[in-house]
């Protein structure tokens, strides 16, 4: 059964190591998923995500255009990134494995998420509801994302790894 995002009700976001002492937050302001649901059996579900580079968000304009620029993103001739499910795994109870490609600037790997999903809820509309919070991390020089710059004190201004955090709400129209 085919499930759209509410987006009103879900973030897409990330935090990175700053000058290795502190964590830089910020989140996609766009981004969009479809789902097919199997309401009798979850491991036979499937998701895209497509997320729109131009859309980051880290509360600093500077910063964020220099993520857009091709240095990062290059969100000029790679305007999308997108995140397509391949397998879902029960640990048990709401918990879940989600393996799925993360393409950004047309390169492709598998990222793990460690899931909870919760639903299915009817809504005051007769809408069916299911929630999924997803986590992980990355090393974002797997997709061509080096850029760094090597501080006084010998550390790098930018960590490598990348921890995702997603809240989808996912809704059927009755």
């Amino acid at each position: 059964m085919p499930f759209a995002l509410d987006p009103a009700h879900s973030s897409f976001e990330f935090s990175v190591r700053h000058m290795v002492i502190s964590s830089t937050k910020g989140r996609f302001a766009k981004f969009d998923a479809t789902a097919e649901i199997d309401e009798a059996n979850l491991v036979n579900s499937s998701a895209t995500i497509t997320i729109d580079t131009n859309s980051i968000d880290t509360r600093e304009e500077a910063r964020d255009n220099h993520l857009r620029s091709a240095d990062f993103f290059d969100a000029a001739n790679f305007p999308t990134m997108t995140y397509v499910t391949k397998r879902i795994e029960p640990k048990g109870g709401n918990d879940y494995r989600i393996i799925g490609d993360l393409t950004v600037r047309d390169m492709t790997h598998e990222v793990p998420l460690q899931a909870e999903v919760t639903g299915p809820i009817k809504d005051p509309y007769g809408n069916t509801r299911y929630g999924i919070s997803a986590e992980g991390k990355i090393n974002r020089k797997d997709w061509g994302l080096n850029w760094n710059a090597v501080m006084e004190a010998g550390g790098l201004l930018v960590g490598d790894e990348v921890k995702l955090s997603a809240e989808l709400e996912l809704v059927k129209p009755a």
